[in-house]
């Protein structure tokens, strides 16, 4: 690809963060050599590989995968037949050891995960336990092979430090005895290997030996004595058997390592490609990333990009789209506005796209395919070369026109700027229909408005802007699609205090058309902002029914469930029953059929046809009675019960009077209000009234004295706040107490509304005989709020 573009679009800054994501040396060096793909299946790969590694890390953690070395070259002796020194085994072994532990985290749990891409990689890794353990058996650290490696050498080891031992005790003996007045100091020295002790010179004959060195002044000499001559010479051939023993040990090892050698190899090529997965996953998870979606029709659709280089804090995300319905998109707007941002984000999402790596968007944003990228960023003007900044963007077009084709993606900022406007908007606008004719994605920023009259004439061409509050004169940064944009340069100076007369006469030498031209812009902009801010509020809306309706249709859930599970129990509460009366009928039927064999009396039979009358007895009263219906203080009889008796029906909580005797079974009819229902005398409770003694006092039959109505009953009644069906109710009690009373007229108070509550105290007045008339109140008596109720004399 063209490698102006990534130093343009700062691709290689990308690619230093994604360097340090990298543990080892040869994954920093993949990394630092990624270059985006041409090869959708290649780009496909590789994004499918970042997604599957950043999803391990969301549900195992990171993994680090070690200073895996380069030892390419000691395979490479290893081919050959060479033996490898201690430091190459050791990488060799801290290798496969990285294996092992890599192989178990790709075998740790990972939940309900399907098989992904990286499963392969993993499952191909061989750690070769065997052999790490025994070259860390024998190799203690890069200067030390240890005692265990094999028997010679512990044996001989063992036998120099019994040399040593020996001749640091003749040493001793010698410092500290017969040759201590001849010794410059009393200590024990090492000169060319071999032990010696330091005479004084002119004592050198009173020590007999071999003199290895001596002092810079020449009044030491470093002696080596006769009596440890053998045993250094010992120590010496140790040395050389323990030496050759390690290269025999070392010889033996790297044969074994040959023997794996292609194992080794692709270990390390797995290693360093799972290193540098991980690394693009990382980098992803760093800059909140996800795998965008490819395509080969050049459609780029990113959704809330944010450029990866700018702060996550400080970036404004941004929608575009190009390739639908226009491959030219011309953005315009204000300095310091976002246009090369925005610019710069499309071209720097592309080449992170095609090389494998996530992109800062929301998901299913979708990237199109191309084999090139181009562009035309920043002032590049040489003094070396004498170009200015417009002869500098005017050689990069030329290059761009000669090479770019359908598969490119060509991208210009402030094309055309740098020169006389009238003529650089003509270039800019002959530049972008060339490129539009071949049908190539061109995304271009300017402040020519020819350009953007330009974009809103040529089929497949569109503007886009970005936003700019002037009121606060700071740019938003979002990029409006199909939007001009407006220059603002006199709104912002008005602000900054430039004078308006100065404003007015710059006005003036613009043209008129011009001016017209930036108004149709200035309205199209307060439109769209209205049409935006009216969208939000409706999609305010949607989201407030969405929650209502779900709250509904929980409720109805609910309901549902409820009226199953009622229906439910009273199903099986009814089969209980007609289970226990067949059982019970089943049972007679067998008593019977004793009976006439044993022909019993009449009077046992009688006896139990009475038992049985009382069993079915109570088990009608079950079928009557709810399970949590109350129990009246006392069970009533036919005897206590008579006609107009105000009474409590407990299973529906409300009271009425009785309207007739209770039959044989115990039923009876108790009129509550409108409601006329039978019920069954154990259902029922007597309503005491309270007992007075005053001139208004009637008897009853059961000889009790009872407050007259007359005495309490009062000339209105208030029905606010009740349904139709329970203000019907009191009103019934209330104007048959208050016919009894002898009022001639009562107050029914059943307020405006709706007026559903009035004209149900109407229709039910219609239907009563004791009413002789009834009317709205009047001013002052409570208008239509009020009904006046007449009684008949």
């Amino acid at each position: 690809m063209n490698q102006k573009a990534y130093k343009a679009l700062e691709y290689y800054k990308i690619i230093d963060m994604l360097t340090e994501k990298a543990s080892s040396p040869m994954g920093k060096e993949l990394c630092q050599n990624l270059e985006p793909s041409i090869n959708i299946e290649e780009i496909r790969l590789m994004q499918t590989q970042t997604k599957d590694a950043l999803s391990r890390i969301f549900h195992k953690g990171s993994i680090s995968f070690g200073s895996v070395k380069d030892i390419r070259g000691s395979l490479k002796r290893l081919e050959i037949g060479s033996t490898l020194g201690i430091p190459e085994l050791l990488a060799v072994c801290a290798l496969l050891e990285n294996t092992n532990r890599v192989k178990a985290y790709s075998r740790s749990d990972r939940g309900d995960s399907a098989p992904d891409s990286l499963d392969g990689m993993f499952e191909a890794l061989e750690p070769l336990t065997p052999l790490s353990t025994e070259i860390r058996r024998c190799i203690v650290s890069e200067d030390e092979i240890s005692d265990d490696a094999s028997s010679t050498l512990r044996q001989i080891r063992r036998s120099m430090k019994l040399t040593n031992d020996r001749i640091h005790t003749q040493l001793s003996s010698l410092v500290s005895g017969s040759a201590r007045n001849y010794l410059q100091d009393a200590v024990i020295t090492m000169r060319n290997g071999r032990y010696c002790i330091p005479v004084k010179s002119e004592y050198k004959g009173q020590v007999p030996g071999m003199i290895h060195d001596q002092s810079s002044t020449g009044s030491t000499l470093f002696i080596e004595p006769m009596a440890i001559v053998k045993l250094n010479n010992d120590i010496r051939e140790l040395e050389l058997k323990e030496q050759k023993e390690i290269e025999v040990i070392l010889a033996s090892l790297s044969e074994q390592t040959a023997l794996e050698q292609e194992s080794i190899r692709a270990d390390l090529d797995i290693m360093v490609q799972l290193d540098f997965i991980f690394a693009r996953a990382s980098l992803a998870m760093d800059m909140n990333a996800t795998e965008p979606v490819f395509n080969e029709e050049g459609r780029i659709r990113l959704k809330k990009a944010r450029h990866p280089l700018i702060g996550k804090k400080k970036v404004v995300p941004i929608d575009i789209r190009i390739g639908d319905d226009f491959d030219l998109l011309v953005v315009t707007g204000p300095n310091t506005g976002g246009k090369t941002v925005s610019l710069k984000t499309v071209g720097l999402l592309t080449l992170l796209g095609q090389s494998g790596l996530h992109i800062p968007a929301l998901d299913r944003s979708e990237l199109a395919l191309f084999h090139q990228v181009y562009a035309d960023i920043g002032d590049e003007q040489s003094i070396e070369q004498s170009l200015s900044t417009f002869s500098s963007h005017m050689t990069n077009v030329v290059s761009f026109l000669k090479e770019a084709d359908s598969h490119s993606l060509v991208l210009f900022d402030e094309l055309g700027a740098g020169t006389d406007p009238t003529e650089g908007a003509a270039l800019a606008i002959s530049i972008l229909s060339h490129l539009h004719e071949k049908g190539i994605r061109t995304m271009a920023t300017t402040h020519y408005s020819e350009l953007k009259v330009y974009a809103l004439s040529t089929p497949g061409v569109e503007n886009a802007c970005c936003e700019f509050d002037v009121e606060t004169l700071r740019p938003t940064y979002r990029l409006l699609i199909g939007v001009p944009g407006k220059s603002n340069a006199f709104a912002i100076s008005s602000k900054l205090g430039l004078p308006d007369f100065i404003i007015e006469k710059a006005r003036e030498q613009i043209s008129e058309q011009d001016e017209s031209f930036e108004d149709v812009i200035s309205s199209l902009e307060q439109n769209r902002v209205t049409i935006e801010n009216e969208r939000a509020e409706i999609q305010r809306y949607k989201m407030e029914i969405e929650t209502l309706k779900n709250q509904l249709e929980s409720k109805q859930e609910k309901l549902e469930e409820r009226k199953d599970r009622i229906l439910r129990q009273a199903n099986e509460e009814a089969h209980a029953i007609l289970r226990e009366a067949k059982e019970y009928a089943d049972q007679t039927m067998k008593m019977f059929h004793k009976f006439q064999k044993d022909h019993v009396d009449t009077a046992a039979v009688e006896k139990e046809r009475q038992n049985l009358r009382q069993r079915m007895s109570n088990t009608e009263k079950n079928l009557t009675l709810k399970p949590d219906t109350k129990k009246p203080k006392k069970e009533l009889t036919a005897k206590d019960l008579s006609l107009g008796e105000t009474v409590k029906v407990l299973s529906m909580n409300l009271k009425g009077t009785v309207s007739s005797r209770p039959d044989p079974k115990g039923y009876l009819f108790v009129q509550m209000g409108i409601i006329r229902s039978k019920v069954h005398i154990s259902d029922l409770e007597l309503v005491d009234e309270p007992v007075i003694t005053t001139s208004a006092l009637s008897r009853t039959g059961s000889g009790k004295i009872r407050m007259s109505k007359s005495a309490n009953i009062s000339t209105e009644i208030n029905l606010l706040g009740k349904t139709v069906d329970e203000a019907i109710a009191e009103l019934d009690k209330y104007l048959d107490d208050a016919y009894i009373a002898h009022l001639k007229s009562v107050r029914i108070v059943h307020g405006k509304g709706t007026g559903a509550l009035r004209k149900g105290v109407h229709n039910y007045l219609k239907r009563q005989k004791h009413v002789d008339s009834y009317r709205l109140g009047e001013f002052g008596e409570g208008d239509a709020g009020v009904t006046i109720v007449e009684f008949k004399k």
